[in-house]
C-alpha cells in the first residue's frame, strides 16, 4: 500500500504557511504545513504512537551492527514509510551497537535522552529546515556518547562535525525525502565518523531496501540502496 495520510491512505500536501490544525486521533491543535488532501491531520506525537517500546528492544540486543537494529524497528507497527519516528530511530539504533561494542555509556539513560531529545524535531524539517531529522540524529547521538554541552569544546565540535559530515551525504544524494534511505545513509556517516573519531568500530553493511514500494516519491536508481 503507497500510504501518506495514516487516516485514509490520501496523499499529503504542504501549506507555504504553517496553519492550526486539529489531530483527528487526539484532538490536540497546533500549527502545521502539513495536511493530507481530504484535511486529516495527525500530530507528531500520535504519528510516532508506540515509539518508547524500542527501549525494551535496544536493552535486549546484542547486535554491533546499526543497521541491522534499525531494520528490526522499521518493522515494528509504530514506524511508517515516512516520519519523525526516523529521529529517534537512527540515534537509538546508533547507541545501542556503540554500547554493544564496548562504547562506556549507560545505554537505557542514553536512550532515554535520545527520546527526549529527537522527539523535539517535527516531521517536514529535512524539506522546511534543510536538516534531515535522521542526519541532526547522529548528531545527538554523538553529543550523548561524548556529553557535549553548549559550553563544551571537543564534544561540542565532533557533535556538530557529524551532524554536517551526516546531512552533506543526505543531500548529495537528492531529494524528495525518504526517511529510510535517508536513515542508511546518516548511519553510514555515523560508524565511519565513530571509528575515526573515538576509537570504537561498529559493524556495518551496505543496507538494500525492501521498502521501496511503500514509498510514492522512491528516486530508484539513484538511490543507493534500491534494488528493482
Amino acid at each position: 500500500m503507497k500510504d501518506e495520510c495514516l487516516i485514509c491512505g490520501a496523499p499529503l500536501k504542504y501549506t507555504e504557511t504553517e496553519q492550526e490544525m486539529e489531530c483527528v486521533l487526539c484532538h490536540k491543535r497546533e500549527r502545521s504545513k502539513t495536511v493530507c488532501q481530504k484535511g486529516h491531520y495527525v500530530c507528531n506525537e500520535c504519528h510516532m504512537n508506540g515509539i518508547d517500546s524500542i527501549i525494551g528492544l535496544c536493552m535486549k540486543e546484542k547486535s554491533k551492527n546499526p543497521f541491522s537494529i534499525i531494520k528490526k524497528m522499521m518493522h515494528m507497527p509504530f514506524c511508517h514509510m515516512h516520519g519523525p519516528e526516523h529521529h529517534i530511530m537512527v540515534g537509538s539504533a546508533l547507541l545501542t551497537a556503540y554500547k554493544n561494542a564496548d562504547g562506556k555509556i549507560d545505554l537505557e539513560k542514553a536512550l532515554t535522552e535520545m527520546q527526549a531529545r529527537a522527539k523535539k524535531v517535527p516531521g517536514g524539517v529535512c524539506g522546511f529546515w534543510g536538516a534531515c531529522g535522521a542526519g541532526v540524529s547522529t548528531g545527538m547521538f554523538i553529543s550523548i556518547i561524548t556529553g557535549a554541552t553548549p559550553l563544551a569544546n571537543e564534544e561540542w565540535g565532533l557533535s556538530n562535525q557529524m551532524t554536517s559530515k551526516a546531512l552533506g551525504a543526505i543531500g548529495k544524494i537528492g531529494g524528495p525525502r525518504c526517511c529510510k534511505r535517508d536513515s542508511f545513509t546518516a548511519i553510514a556517516e555515523a560508524v565511519e565518523f565513530v571509528k575515526e573519531n573515538l576509537g570504537i568500530e561498529m559493524e556495518t553493511e551496505k543496507p538494500v531496501c525492501t521498502h521501496f514500494e511503500q514509498n510514492n516519491q522512491c528516486i530508484k536508481e539513484r538511490c543507493p540502496y534500491f534494488t528493482a
